[in-house]
């Protein structure tokens, strides 16, 4: 019996390590992979002593950036030797693990400015971009006027930056999630939480044509098209890898290079078949719901704190929510979809505490705002939200149950990169 115990909680580990902390399974150039502590502890510490005597002390904001950044560098670095690389080794470990460390620095700063008031949250943007002082969001602009001007011209003028960045958005998603009823469901959600909030964020009301034609139909569906399409031709691909010391021309070698950034290998998801458990149904229904948290706090985050859209940190935010997204999922698609994990990664686990402290964040910060949230909205929204997730769910369930009932469970091999 204890021989069957210990069989069982090395499996359950083994799955777990898959997700946190994945080998590389081919090494051909062993220099990269080596560990080179002690030459990168000589070379941190030279260049701080160097950085920290030859520079410029007479300015306070520059000597508070500086000490600022170092800390960021040093804790970078210590990211790179201890923290986990999650379940991708491509282009390198170190790279994942670097992003792991900057989701943690985020995590932190969050809680620090959680204990904050208001006005010190600002004076803290403030000092970052003494620009913002002059920037505040215009409660008095009309949005959605002339609906009734259903014309091409008025619909082309609709699409710019941000009708890209609505099918680029999509795009990522469509593969991260790899299933095409999630990604509507997701999309139509969507809408419906833009229409319950509308009275809080006036930038959410748009006319009907502009919800339902140029985001749900052409940004979205587009995005999700092309994005499931990326991900069907990277199945069928053949994946043969050749060492780059094993190719003579200079040619062969750029391209093996450049291919160091694409996965080793893409194997098909499976979110749910006829015989998955109630938990995984649930666990499903919940990310579906805790991803419309996660699309919110984007807006509230930059309408509270005063900050335009193409503000840095806005961009930044963003950028560094999209490569923690991409090992987050798959955590969470590993741990719902095998049952020999019994533990959520750690990157996951890490990204879930950011969503929380940035819902806690803005509403902490802005009572004001949400004093003003008609009840009856939210509180429907949130009935549609848990209803329609659900709904989906079930409803993929049945279709596989009764359109693909011979496809295999499909819970991926640990020797599979994606």
């Amino acid at each position: 019996m204890e021989s069957g115990n210990s069989a069982v909680a090395d499996e359950s580990k083994d799955a777990f390590s898959y997700i946190n902390e994945r080998p590389v399974d081919d090494i051909s150039l062993e220099f990269f992979y080596k560990p080179h502590t002690i030459t990168l502890l000589a070379v941190s510490i030279a260049a701080v002593i160097y950085t920290a005597f030859v520079r410029d002390e007479s300015r306070i904001q520059d000597n508070i950036w500086s000490g600022i950044c170092c800390v960021i560098f040093f804790f970078l670095i210590v990211s790179v030797l201890t923290f986990p690389n999650g379940p991708f080794t491509r282009p390198h470990p170190a790279v994942w693990r670097i992003v792991f460390g900057m989701s943690v620095l985020y995590l932190l700063a969050l809680l620090f400015l959680l204990f904050q008031s208001y006005s010190t949250v600002y004076e803290i943007m403030y000092w970052i971009d003494p620009n913002l002082r002059n920037f505040h969001i215009d409660m008095d602009k009309e949005y959605a006027v002339n609906c009734s001007d259903l014309s091409l011209p008025r619909i082309w003028s609709h699409v710019d930056v941000f009708a890209w960045g609505h099918f680029l958005g999509w795009m990522f998603k469509a593969i991260l999630f790899r299933h095409t009823g999630l990604l509507w469901a997701i999309s139509i959600m969507w809408e419906i939480t833009e229409i319950a909030f509308a009275h809080l964020l006036p930038n959410f009301l748009e006319c009907w044509w502009d919800s339902v034609i140029l985001d749900v139909l052409i940004c979205n569906g587009l995005g999700i098209w092309c994005g499931l399409k990326i991900c069907k031709a990277l199945e069928m691909r053949e994946y043969k890898w050749v060492s780059i010391r094993d190719i003579s021309s200079t040619t062969g070698k750029i391209k093996r290079a450049i291919l160091q950034f694409t996965p080793v290998y893409w194997t098909p998801v499976r979110w749910l078949d006829p015989t998955c458990t109630y938990m995984r149904f649930f666990a499903l229904s919940q990310l579906v719901v805790f991803w419309q948290i996660s699309e919110l706090n984007t807006f509230f985050l930059k309408h509270i704190f005063e900050m335009p859209p193409s503000h840095p940190l806005v961009i930044a935010r963003l950028c560094l929510i999209g490569v923690i997204v991409a090992p987050s999922v798959r955590q969470y698609y590993t741990y719902v979809t095998d049952p020999r994990c019994k533990r959520v990664g750690t990157q996951c686990w890490v990204y879930g505490a950011i969503m929380v402290t940035e819902s806690m964040l803005c509403i902490k910060n802005g009572k004001e705002l949400f004093g003003q949230a008609q009840m009856w909205n939210v509180i429907v929204w949130l009935v549609i939200q848990i209803l329609v997730s659900i709904g989906c769910v079930y409803g993929v369930v049945l279709y596989h149950q009764y359109f693909e009932p011979n496809r295999g469970a499909g819970v991926d091999s640990p020797k599979k990169e994606k």
